[in-house]
């Protein structure tokens, strides 16, 4: 599994989550679950478990729940980073996988007014699965449809009415993704949304285009 997948996986993940909705979800429960994600993400192979097993308590409580079970399936996709066996990575990744494309099924239009962190349920779900997607090697050809998924968050009107920490996240995602398809153009011009909108990550924003001179 390349090393992407725990880069690109760190921007799933923001500070201070709430859920707001009519099955709002334990926020501390939450809370601990995403605190084992982040630490998966960033290399800690024995926080992996943990994390699957918080998501999938929280399912038993919430199922169907589309967010939970895009988190279940990126933190599935992390153990074939950390499995030796070529056939244990394959099939921990190809479960994972499957977790994420039935929760991006059960997206419905209720999950367009259910927020989490003050963003769509559904725009949260599509980012999850997106960043995790866009991380997986190219033998997967998830590439294609990680990239569309950030295109339909970025083209759905709940997207202006997210926080900007939200905002800015997908805006950056979408911009690293160009530089790495050698669009330098399009790359400058979401890094430039991100400066002009002064979200919270215009720093890095305007880094990258002064880098990128």
């Amino acid at each position: 599994m390349k090393p992407t997948l725990i880069r690109t996986a760190l921007s799933l993940c923001l500070a201070g989550f709430c859920l707001n909705s009519a099955h709002a979800l334990p926020e501390p429960a939450m809370q601990a679950a995403v605190g084992q994600f982040v630490a998966a993400t960033k290399g800690k192979s024995e926080a992996t478990d943990p994390a699957i097993e918080q998501f999938q308590a929280m399912l038993k409580a919430e199922p169907g729940h589309p967010l939970l079970m895009s988190y279940l399936g990126a933190a599935t996709t992390l153990k074939a980073r950390d499995a030796w066996a070529p056939w244990k990575k394959m099939s921990h990744a190809e479960d994972g996988l499957a977790q994420i494309d039935k929760a991006l099924g059960l997206l419905a239009p209720s999950h367009d007014e259910a927020l989490y962190q003050g963003t769509a349920v559904s725009l949260q779900t599509r980012f999850v699965a997106a960043n995790t997607f866009l991380g997986l090697p190219d033998m997967f050809n998830r590439g294609p449809r990680g990239r569309q998924l950030l295109e339909e968050i970025q083209a759905s009107p709940l997207f202006a009415k997210a926080p900007a920490g939200f905002q800015g996240a997908v805006l950056m995602r979408a911009a690293r993704e160009a530089e790495q398809a050698k669009q330098g153009e399009r790359a400058r011009t979401l890094f430039q949304q991100v400066v002009s909108r002064q979200l919270p990550q215009a720093a890095e924003a305007q880094a990258a285009l002064k880098g990128g001179q």
